[in-house]
Formats: C-alpha cells, sequence, structure tokens
C-alpha cells in the first residue's frame, strides 16, 4: 500500500490546500493529512479546530486521514511507516524553500522520505493561509478562498462582517 503524508499548519485550510490533497488522493492508495504543532507559531486556531476544519472539508474522499503531531516530520515518518511527503508549490520562491525542507529530511532520514512536490492548481496560485487570515481580519470576502465552514470560523474568530 502506497502511503503518503501531507504536513502543515491548515491555519486555515483553503482551496488551494484541498486541492492537493484530493489530487494525491488520486495518486496514493492513502494519504495523511498531518496537522502540526509548531511551537515557534501562534495559530489563530486551535489544533483541535484545524483537523476538524480539515475533516469536515474532506469527509467524502475516503483514502484520506486527517491526524496531528508535534516534533520533526521526519520522526512522524518513520513511527508511522511513511516514506513520500508531499508537498504543494505555488510559485518558485515556494519551490526553493520546500527543495531545502526535502534535501534536509531525505539526509536526516537515511533516504528513507521522498518529497513529491505537486503544483498548485493556477486558480489557487495566489492563495495562502496568512492571506486569508490578514483578509477576514479586515471583515473581507474570503470565500473564494475557503470552504463555507471554514468562512464561518473566521467569521467567529474574528467577530467581524
Amino acid at each position: 500500500m502506497k502511503v503518503a503524508v501531507y504536513p502543515g499548519s491548515f491555519d486555515p485550510v483553503t482551496y488551494g490546500h484541498l486541492d492537493i490533497i484530493k489530487r494525491a488522493s488520486t495518486m496514493f492508495d492513502k494519504v495523511i493529512v498531518a496537522v502540526m504543532c509548531n511551537s515557534a507559531k501562534t495559530p489563530l486556531f486551535t489544533l483541535e479546530e484545524r483537523v476538524r476544519m480539515l475533516r469536515e472539508s474532506l469527509n467524502d474522499v475516503n483514502n484520506v486521514v486527517i491526524e496531528s503531531f508535534g516534533g520533526l516530520l521526519i520522526d512522524y515518518c518513520k513511527k508511522e511507516d511513511i516514506h513520500i511527503v508531499i508537498r504543494g508549490l505555488r510559485a518558485i520562491t515556494d519551490f526553493e524553500y520546500e527543495l531545502q525542507i526535502a534535501q534536509t529530511n531525505k539526509e536526516l532520514s537515511h533516504n528513507e522520505v521522498d518529497t513529491v512536490f505537486l503544483t498548485t492548481n493556477l486558480k489557487y496560485s495566489y492563495l495562502s493561509s496568512s492571506v486569508v487570515r490578514e483578509v477576514a481580519s479586515y471583515g473581507g470576502d474570503v470565500s473564494p478562498c475557503v470552504p463555507a465552514h471554514v468562512e464561518k470560523a473566521l467569521i467567529d474568530k474574528y467577530g467581524n462582517r
């Protein structure tokens, strides 16, 4: 069985994330969406809220599992016996950063973890969670960027609109 992991903070999940996940789900037998608990960041949504939003967004995709983790990705991969990491690329600037991370993971895993890059659908190439949070914080319309339940959660967090 080919299993891949798609790690991220998903704060919040966007249509760009969902596009990558759904496309990956057609390439692998199982895709684990691993929501990271990163102590260096202060997320808008709790880990539980991010997991819940992803589950609601992907409840119709049978071979996708939503989990959370903390620590190094390669440790998670070793524990779960995963050898493929999925990463999305929006632009060349993403590639430089993601290539460095992929090479580090490959080296630290003793060549046991490979990264598969999926380029984003052009209609989502402008999307990032940080842009969505900023637009939402000013009461802007994020409906083209996120599912309705995520938009509602953003409105509830920021208390505007």
